[in-house]
């Protein structure tokens, strides 16, 4: 996904031939020294979680509330909910529940935004 990024932004297609290593070296020449995307979304997106599931506002209702309609076919979208359990390794309800708790809360996004890095491919 990362990648994706890059690539838009340089105007580079996939069609092109160009090497992940090139797209890398153009956007650090581009932007200069970065952080990775990746964990900058994740951090965000769950400190945006623990903000809105703290409060009693609209988002809140729409971040837990259900659809009313039936599934669609074919493979499931990613929700919200799936994301939080898979990156704190806690259950929806108990993610509710830490959230209430800001320091124990922050320890935990600061944890669970940090991604493993790939091992590179052998070739």
């Amino acid at each position: 996904m990362e990648m994706r990024c890059y690539r838009k932004i340089l105007h580079i297609s996939y069609k092109d031939r160009v090497t992940n290593e090139e797209v890398h070296a153009k956007i650090q020449q581009a932007i200069g020294p970065h952080k990775d995307l990746l964990p900058i979304v994740k951090r965000r997106k769950l400190q945006w979680y623990g903000h809105v599931s703290r409060s009693s506002g609209l988002a809140k209702t729409i971040l837990q509330g259900t659809v009313k309609e039936g599934r669609r076919q074919g493979r499931q979208r990613k929700r919200w909910e799936d994301n939080i359990r898979e990156w704190t390794g806690l259950e929806f309800g108990k993610s509710q529940r830490a959230v209430e708790n800001r320091k124990k809360w922050s320890k935990l996004v600061a944890k669970s935004s940090v991604v493993p890095q790939r091992p590179s491919r052998l070739r």
